[in-house]
């Protein structure tokens, strides 16, 4: 596959879900990088789109994709679907928005407790201020236990306390791919399977082939495209990645997933992304549907 001059970033977090970046700081970054089209992506929130809007505004050349990051669960994996062109002033997404967050808050609330049962003392009150009124995830619990110099980096907090089968992790209740797929559809989007080669167990990553049938099941229900180019893959698995999302008739999307998480060599926008072939699909698909 031969490198493509990266313009182009369609998976970015700002304050209003898990990142640490408001939208405007992360829309004058993009711009300084010398991208061309960037996607807003929060996790079950829409709450940035309009400030992201606005900064572009004072910034050249460079274009937004409203979006968002749908996280669901198929068979005990957690399968993340992302959603473009959404409508953030859709009154009937905005309501089944709220419903997710407010989960998040449950589960984030008691993971707070659980990880005190375990003797890591941290606030929840910091907690919920480092979410800055935005979705609350575990990447603020992660940097709450950094604060409180229980792990050195979010990533330690993770690997200690709060990813999936540690001692705080708690599950929570999802929609399901198919659910979210849908959902996204019927509100006038075009939902994408985020980071694909997460929603395998870890001993299977290595066999990617294993992720066609579930691919090609959420492509009958309406998916249009799967992460391929992302901040962690080889150009191996690039490569796989572009055969299966080939195959499957899908476009193949991507970024950078960036959080500005303070883990070191954290990967920042202009790093990788898809060639801009994927936005022009994508436009295309929009202008047929309207």
């Amino acid at each position: 596959m031969v490198p493509h001059l990266v313009e182009v970033d369609l998976h970015l977090h700002t304050t209003h879900s898990d990142g640490t970046l408001t939208p405007r700081e992360l829309v004058n970054l993009c711009s300084d990088k010398g991208l061309k089209v960037i996607a807003i992506t929060d996790h079950d929130s829409t709450e940035g789109i309009p400030e992201a809007m606005k900064a572009v505004d004072s910034v050249q050349n460079l274009e937004i994709i409203p979006g968002i990051e749908l996280s669901t669960d198929l068979n005990g994996q957690e399968v993340h679907i992302l959603g473009y062109f959404v409508n953030h002033c859709d009154p009937k997404l905005q309501g089944m928005l709220n419903e997710l967050r407010d989960g998040r808050i449950n589960r984030a609330r008691a993971m707070v407790d659980k990880l005190s049962s375990i003797g890591v003392q941290i606030s929840w009150n910091r907690v919920q201020e480092l979410s800055g009124g935005g979705a609350i995830g575990r990447p603020h619990i992660a940097q709450a236990i950094v604060e409180a110099k229980y792990a050195e980096y979010p990533k330690d907090a993770f690997d200690k306390y709060l990813g999936r089968g540690r001692p705080a992790y708690i599950g929570r209740s999802k929609l399901t791919p198919q659910s979210a797929i849908r959902l996204l559809i019927e509100r006038g989007a075009f939902p994408v399977m985020a980071h694909p080669t997460f929603t395998l167990p870890e001993s299977e990553r290595p066999n990617l082939s294993k992720l066609q049938p579930t691919v090609n099941e959420l492509y009958r229900v309406g998916l249009v495209g799967m992460e391929v180019y992302y901040k962690d893959y080889t150009a191996k698995q690039i490569q796989m990645l572009a055969n299966i999302s080939d195959e499957a008739g899908l476009i193949p999307f991507g970024g950078t997933d960036y959080h500005a998480s303070g883990n070191p060599g954290e990967p920042e926008p202009g790093y990788i992304g898809p060639p801009m072939e994927t936005v022009n699909r994508l436009k295309s698909l929009r202008n047929h549907n309207h």
